[in-house]
């Protein structure tokens, strides 16, 4: 009987043991659901603020869009779909550090993701975070990867390394007028004026509205005695809009002074002179290229407008008397030239070396 009545006095505790377990169970099981239904309730939501979001930015209502983005990603903060449509949408709105921080956080959840990698690469190009990104476009193996690494090494001054990515990225399109250009100032640093010249051209070419790759093209043409070639590229910079400042027309009309085009150089450095009256300089430069290009009486006129502002210019007045020897009217040229040495001992030497004592 005792052990009976033991049973009958365990049985209850028993029961109401087990009984607590189930409704444990029944707790942890409905918490679950609910936890499991809140999850899919929230994924479900974020994708219908993707949708949306989406709608408002092929609308092109990109502050609304990213509104509808930043919701999906507060319900699902996983959902790199969300993080890579609000980096775009700030892109529109040229909010880079937004956008940024959007292809950042994609980046960290989807490392491979080749669309991310390519606007990773191009904002830190584009904020010339060039190391970072020369590394991303090495992820990326994309279309544009060579052309962002050449001239990411071109702006680290890394000139080998900048001329073998920029000729690979043209190999791959050679319409490329930036990577073209880009090339044209690296073959520049490392001192090879044709290829320099020839890139240039393909830029210019690929892209006619850009007045300052004329410009620097003339002055390329120019320093490689291409005087024609540089007119053209100076009136096609003028063309395209580039500003016509006095060291612009000082070039110009030097230029097509040396090219032969006499009046309209004159016209054009009259034009600077009209804007620097009396500037030295500038004269004694008109003088000695008339002086190189034979036009001996130009360069005696240009040689006493220097004479009437600086007199004792000595170096001018060797070449005024130089001039005159030119034109045949030696015995007074002779007498000049000696009233030069006179003021300037120095001069003597042009005259038993046969040079002149300036030039451009």
């Amino acid at each position: 009987m005792k052990l009976q009545t033991l049973k009958n006095v365990a049985s209850p505790f028993l029961y109401s043991t087990i009984s607590g377990k189930q409704c444990s169970i029944r707790f942890l099981f409905t918490m679950t659901v609910l936890m499991c239904t809140g999850n899919s309730y929230a994924q479900d939501s974020a994708t219908i603020f993707l949708k949306s979001g989406e709608e408002k930015f092929s609308s092109r209502l990109y502050n609304a869009a990213t509104l509808d983005f930043e919701k999906a990603i507060k319900l699902n903060p996983n959902l790199t779909d969300a993080y890579v449509a609000n980096g775009k949408a700030n892109l529109e709105m040229n909010r880079l550090y937004q956008a940024g921080e959007s292809f950042q956080k994609a980046y960290e959840l989807q490392p491979e993701n080749k669309e991310v990698i390519r606007e990773l690469m191009i904002l830190n190009y584009n904020g010339r975070q060039n190391q970072k990104a020369i590394d991303f476009a090495r992820k990326c193996s994309c279309e544009e990867s060579d052309r962002i690494t050449g001239m990411s090494y071109y702006r680290m001054e890394n000139y080998g390394q900048a001329e073998k990515y920029l000729l690979s990225a043209l190999k791959n399109n050679e319409k490329d007028g930036e990577a073209a250009y880009t090339l044209g100032l690296t073959y520049i640093e490392l001192e090879k004026g044709q290829e320099a010249i020839a890139n240039f051209q393909k830029a210019v070419n690929s892209d006619p509205t850009k007045s300052n790759w004329h410009y620097e093209l003339g002055l390329l043409y120019y320093n490689a005695g291409n005087y024609k070639g540089a007119v053209t590229s100076f009136q096609k910079a003028a063309d395209a809009g580039y500003r016509q400042t006095n060291d612009f027309l000082e070039n110009m009309g030097f230029c097509q002074l040396y090219s032969g085009d006499v009046d309209n150089a004159l016209q054009t450095l009259n034009t600077v002179l009209s804007h620097k009256p009396n500037n030295t300089t500038m004269l004694t430069n008109i003088a000695y290229a008339m002086y190189a290009t034979k036009r001996y009486q130009g360069a005696v006129e240009y040689y006493e407008k220097v004479l009437t502002i600086n007199p004792k210019d000595a170096s001018s007045l060797y070449m005024a008397g130089m001039a005159f020897q030119k034109m045949g009217q030696k015995q007074k040229g002779q007498a000049i030239c000696d009233k030069a040495i006179e003021m300037d001992p120095s001069l003597a030497k042009n005259r038993t070396k046969k040079e002149m004592p300036m030039g451009l």
